[in-house]
């Protein structure tokens, strides 16, 4: 009697540790699954690669906001130079162009323009007859200079008052041309060097455009981009969980501060009320803060550069975004989670304020809400995401986020395309295994892309790539969301790779393969206890 005693309790705690292991369920979700979801970038944050054509319309649009150019005196030969980088004064001397040489557009209107040194401060001049430096530490109108363009990259720079700059002998640069120039060779043309134009974001479309030609634009692109209908398409494949990128100007609608344009908000509204009509649940995720937390133009950053860590008040007014959009959704049935900040950058975000960020927010968020999932996002960049585990950040219903792609990293250019499967079974699996296995916060890949650097990969390729992902990304213990809806380019597309047959996502074999294992397991107990 006692060793059928022991075998019938030694098979219910094989039965009960097998049932845990058949795969933990994220509290909310229906079927009592893990999330398997899309993210809606590009809606309510424009990343202009996502939808090029909004830009189109805009006049000078190869000087938006963060533009980095270059000017060379065309009589001189030699390239306009902040000393030092800026604070200091200007030169026009150098015959090689570098950094103290390269300035960063703060866009007024399409004629009208600030510069920012490398170092952060403006050229300024303090009138007709005065020579420019570049020691302003903030920018208003002594620093804000008139561009006269041809269509052959030649410029005029002139002031408010109509006086224009000009290149001195001397290497000086100086607000006294006399007379308006010709565009031959004269002191005061320059050649005008675009250096680099790969800021297309939240603020350089809404700053672009006149402020009622923005406001036309952003409320035709939130209207159209994601409707009830994506939200179908959606709950008929299968995803159970949007992500959807806001940025900080949401809590200031209908009148957010410039350059920014109302309607986010209602917007968001309307994504949670399609999301409760399709059983679909919803995680906010705050990817712009104030000043940028990664200088990336979907944190809609003004120039690249990040201001967010280095200024409390950006923190003290992040605090305050999340407590509006805790205190708004938090008993709204659709929310399944708030995600505290996308994607800080690790060169540019020390841990520590981070961390003190993330106990802050997810105490914000606590205090509306105790079963809301709280988000971290790892640090991108050079970080481990294990940082986040050893931090303490919360005590209930946390989840660390990971971003995988195997893109913008010179390790994977070369790669195959069964490099990059090996890669995903060999690196990425490990590092899920290890994280699901550490004490502490759910693991969500939050962001994945059904692409590579493969040129030529055929249909079949990306199947087996993106079926490699789905296998290794489906053990993380709250799951995953694809990055993106829609896209301009195919394959980040979700609707694209689903209804072309690129990505098979093996609709409703999740919770079916969970009780297959499961009766599997249990006739395996069984078959032991018989055996025994």
């Amino acid at each position: 009697m006692e060793l059928i005693f022991c075998k019938w309790v030694w098979v219910f705690l094989l039965c009960c540790w097998l049932i845990f292991a058949v795969g933990l369920s994220v509290e909310g979700l229906r079927e009592n699954s893990k999330v398997r979801g899309v993210n809606l970038g590009g809606w309510l944050v424009i990343e202009g690669w996502i939808k090029p054509s909004l830009f189109d319309d805009i006049l000078n649009g190869d000087m938006l906001d963060g533009t980095e150019v270059q000017f060379k005196s065309v009589t001189l030969q030699k390239y306009i130079s902040a000393e030092n980088g800026g604070g200091m004064k200007v030169t026009v001397d150098r015959d090689v162009a570098s950094s103290w040489e390269t300035f960063r557009l703060w866009r007024v209107s399409e004629s009208i323009f600030q510069f920012r040194t490398s170092q952060g401060q403006f050229l300024t001049c303090n009138g007709d007859g005065g020579n420019v430096t570049a020691a302003a530490e903030s920018a208003s109108v002594t620093e804000t200079f008139y561009i006269e363009r041809n269509f052959n990259d030649r410029v005029h720079i002139k002031l408010k008052s109509g006086t224009y700059l000009q290149a001195l002998e001397a290497k000086q640069l100086t607000a006294d041309y006399l007379g308006t120039p010709g565009w031959d060779d004269n002191a005061a043309t320059f050649e005008m060097i675009i250096v680099s134009n790969i800021l297309h974001g939240e603020y350089q479309l809404a700053n672009g455009y006149e402020h009622d030609k923005a406001k036309e634009i952003f409320k035709k692109h939130r209207n159209t981009f994601v409707t009830i209908e994506d939200f179908d398409f959606l709950y008929r494949h299968g995803i159970n969980t949007v992500r959807i990128p806001v940025g900080w100007w949401i809590a200031f609608d209908p009148n957010p501060p410039a350059p920014f344009i109302g309607g986010s908000l209602e917007a968001l509204d309307n994504a949670f009320l399609w999301a409760q009509t399709f059983s679909i649940k919803c995680i906010i995720d705050l990817h712009a803060a104030p000043g940028s937390q990664n200088g990336m133009e979907h944190s809609a950053s003004r120039d690249g550069m990040t201001r967010w860590p280095t200024t409390p008040d950006y923190i003290s007014q992040t605090l305050d975004v999340l407590d509006f959009l805790a205190s708004r959704y938090a008993n709204h049935p659709a929310l399944l989670g708030i995600e505290l900040l996308n994607e800080p950058s690790a060169g540019s975000v020390p841990l520590d304020i981070l961390v003190s960020f993330y106990k802050q927010g997810y105490q914000i968020v606590r205090k509306y809400s105790s079963t809301a999932y709280v988000l971290f996002c790892q640090r991108v960049g050079n970080a481990d995401p294990f940082e986040l585990y050893q931090s303490n950040l919360g005590s209930e219903n946390t989840v660390v986020d990971l971003h995988y792609y195997n893109l913008y990293d010179n390790f994977f250019a070369n790669m195959s395309s069964l490099d990059n499967i090996q890669y995903i079974y060999k690196n990425r699996q490990t590092q899920l295994q290890a994280l699901n296995s550490a004490n502490g916060p759910l693991v969500f890949i939050g962001e994945w892309v059904n692409e590579w650097n493969v040129t030529g990969g055929s249909q079949t390729d990306y199947q087996e790539f993106g079926r490699a992902q789905l296998e290794v990304y489906n053990a993380a213990t709250f799951g995953w969301a694809y990055w993106t809806l829609k896209n301009y380019n195919k394959h980040w597309d979700f609707e694209w790779n689903i209804r072309n047959n690129y990505l098979q996502l093996q609709l409703g074999c999740s919770s079916s393969k969970q009780i297959l294992n499961l009766v599997s397991l249990l006739g395996f107990a069984c078959g032991c206890y018989f055996l025994l």
